[in-house]
């Protein structure tokens, strides 16, 4: 009798993320795990693809492991801000955490989140939004940190379980436009326009002191530092020291107050972490209210002035992620800067000086 060929399975239908999430939480506890990259997180930052597949874990406990080196890419090992491709194998460690029971959402929390978001909307569209970041709202969780912008994403998630996603970064303190992704092709194109450095961005900083020269083109090493509190910052390193990333940063002083204060205007080229902050104290003109890198000993603040950073993401020009020509969106001064703006007789000048600075 003529042995039948055995029967092949049927295709497993295509999982939606929010499947894919759903099963891996079911094995946070287990040891380690082989996760293959799916077309989906193609392109994805190791530590987004860690947040979207285990939303237990914690910013730091993500950095942790990745700097110990026991996650790895293709048994590789791999930094943080490393791009994924489909089809990749990522090693995960065991992740000893105990089931954290989903808290039901809340529809009324939803609908104020909802609220506040649409209230800080600069520009949207189906693809892209752009908020109005406030100061002092943090952009992405970490230790100790409950309020987020990503966090508060959640609230817009579609019926497919995709939420919008970060695609940059401003630090908590800093105020302006923040490019949020509404799609997963939005996200996976302006994921590669700001590393392309294809996005154009400009800052307004109220710094103490005027520079000497009115328009200039700042280009120093950075690297991570421990400070003395245990606390981490970004100091000015030589070319080949461990860890030293070049950044570039062109300036332009718009107006000053009594040779004290100078209202710059900056564009990074490059987009290091705290650059514009260790830049502008490289030159000896450190921002005002910055409580990690104002150096100058004995400076009073002038009276009326929040001690509060004076850093503002003021405009993002960019390729839309479809083609439909460019956004260009700008952000109000903030309230503590808009106080201090009103103070020192600072007009919002029609002409940027640092919008014709070079891109390189």
């Amino acid at each position: 009798m003529r042995a039948q060929a055995p029967r092949r399975p049927a295709e497993a239908p295509q999982r939606t993320r929010a499947e894919v999430k759903a099963e891996t939480a079911q094995v946070l506890s287990t040891g380690v795990q082989q996760l293959v990259v799916t077309p989906d997180e193609n392109e994805m930052r190791i530590d987004r693809f860690l947040e979207a597949r285990f939303p237990q874990l914690s910013f730091s406990h993500i950095q942790r492991i990745v700097r110990k080196g026991e996650l790895r890419v293709d048994g590789k090992r791999a930094d943080s801000k490393d791009r994924l491709a489909a089809g990749q194998t990522v090693r995960i460690p065991p992740l000893k955490l105990e089931q954290q029971a989903e808290r039901p959402r809340s529809a009324k929390a939803d609908a104020d989140t909802i609220g506040f978001l649409r209230a800080i909307t600069l520009y949207e569209d189906d693809d892209v939004m752009v908020l109005n970041k406030p100061a002092g709202l943090a952009v992405q969780g970490g230790s100790g940190t409950k309020k987020h912008v990503d966090g508060m994403l959640a609230a817009l998630t579609d019926k497919d379980g995709q939420k919008p996603r970060l695609v940059h970064r401003l630090d908590k303190d800093t105020a302006g436009c923040l490019v949020i992704a509404k799609s997963r092709f939005a996200a996976a194109t302006l994921a590669k326009t700001f590393r392309s450095r294809a996005a154009r961005k400009v800052y307004w900083a109220l710094v103490a002191g005027v520079p000497r020269v009115k328009q200039g083109r700042i280009s120093a090493y950075l690297a991570r530092e421990e400070a003395y509190d245990g606390d981490q910052r970004m100091a000015v390193a030589q070319h080949g020291e461990d860890g030293a990333m070049h950044a570039v940063t062109y300036y332009a002083v718009v107006e000053t107050a009594a040779q004290k204060l100078a209202w710059l205007s900056l564009k990074p080229v490059t987009g290091r972490t705290h650059q514009l902050r260790a830049h502008t104290t490289h030159i000896g003109h450190p921002i005002v209210g910055d409580p990690k890198y104002f150096n100058i000993l004995n400076w009073e603040l002038p009276g009326g002035i929040q001690n509060k950073l004076h850093l503002l993401a003021r405009r993002i020009v960019l390729p839309h992620p479809r083609g439909k020509g460019t956004i260009d969106v700008s952000a109000p001064l903030p309230p503590h800067m808009r106080q201090s703006w009103n103070l020192l007789g600072f007009d919002d000048a029609p002409y940027d000086p640092i919008v014709e600075a070079p891109d390189e």
